[in-house]
């Protein structure tokens, strides 16, 4: 019965004397099978607690640096502050750097300075360019650990990746966007925030591969560039409406998703089928309204969760375990929104 423990811990945990706990460890007899169980529970009691014992009293100022449209960060403040509670013993504390759009040498010089003032982690969300890559590798050289959440940084040092198989996502969004279109006409309106965000990238890879493979027939548009942002989002949309009579839906990976269908009424137009992603305030609405077909989403609380944990585990506070799985990508139209959506 190997342990790490003292006779006498076992002792106070199982409520046993020690010369009774000691003759269940060296198997000596004279002793009830009940009592050995509970000398073993209460070693596996004590194992278990071991992990809550290094997490007392541990403080973990955590970093928050992401790229993103408001709606999406503010979407990310508030999983996170509500998922605060669930990683009691310890404490995290958290620094929030966000902003919509950019050059990256403005999220550089925000990793940068963390480097230097220390950190007990980060969790970035950011365009996967050489740049950012390099002020990640900064960062782990100087022992702070990187998580990515969302979109990934695979050629960074970071620690690791939380979110959704953004390739399946695509996939995902192609066979609902062929299934629904049946066999009306009508060619598919892709949309990319930028062309630098590997999640957005792989969505549009896992898109296009279903979408040709299954209906050959429907021709792919593509727009980048407007980063998720209405005010950018409605010239693109309206121009490529304008170029091609025969857009009849939409993919949105990058958001803007008020301005795209300001632009298909403003025209004139109907938009037969349209999946976008994330349950952000905007989309909840939209949802509500009809106006989406689909919302691929996933729970980012427990994003958010296991990028503390991964910090955590750099930082030895809780036992090593296998990476991350992806996040379960859950199809929500008007009629299936999950619990905790606001107002549902």
């Amino acid at each position: 019965m190997g342990h790490p423990f003292p006779i006498r811990e076992i002792a106070r945990q199982a409520g046993l004397s020690e010369a009774t706990v000691d003759r269940v460890l060296n198997a000596r007899g004279g002793v009830r099978r009940s009592t050995a169980d509970e000398v073993r529970r209460a070693i596996a009691d004590l194992d278990r607690q071991r992990t809550q014992v290094r997490l007392v009293g541990r403080t973990f100022m955590i970093d928050i640096v992401m790229q993103s449209p408001e709606r999406f960060s503010t979407a990310v403040r508030a999983a996170l502050e509500a998922e605060l509670p669930s990683l009691h013993p310890a404490v995290v504390r958290s620094r929030f750097h966000f902003r919509e759009t950019g050059p990256a040498a403005g999220l550089t010089d925000v990793l940068d300075r963390i480097a230097r003032r220390g950190s007990q982690g980060v969790i970035l969300k950011a365009p996967d360019v050489p740049e950012v890559a390099a002020a990640v590798g900064r960062l782990s050289a100087a022992s702070v650990p990187v998580v990515t959440l969302a979109t990934d940084l695979p050629a960074a040092s970071r620690l690791g990746y939380v979110g959704i198989d953004n390739r399946a996502a695509g996939a995902t969004a192609a066979h609902l966007t062929g299934q629904w279109l049946g066999d009306r006409p009508g060619n598919v309106l892709t949309s990319l925030s930028s062309g630098f965000f590997r999640n957005e990238e792989e969505r549009e890879m896992g898109f296009r591969a279903v979408l040709r493979a299954r209906h050959p027939e429907r021709v792919l548009v593509e727009i980048a560039g407007g980063q998720g942002l209405d005010a950018t989002q409605y010239d693109l949309v309206r121009a490529a409406l304008e170029r091609d009579p025969e857009i009849r839906a939409v993919y949105s990976m990058g958001g803007g998703n008020i301005a795209t269908l300001r632009a298909f009424a403003d025209l004139g137009r109907t938009c037969a089928v349209f999946v976008a992603h994330d349950l952000d305030q905007d989309n909840t609405r939209l949802l509500r309204e009809h106006r989406l077909s689909a919302v691929l989403h996933h729970d980012l609380r427990q994003d958010l969760r296991e990028a503390c944990r991964l910090v955590m585990r750099a930082h030895g506070a809780l036992p090593p375990a296998a990476p991350p799985l992806p996040s379960a990508i859950q199809v929500v139209t008007p009629y299936n929104m999950p619990p905790g959506i606001a107002g549902t």
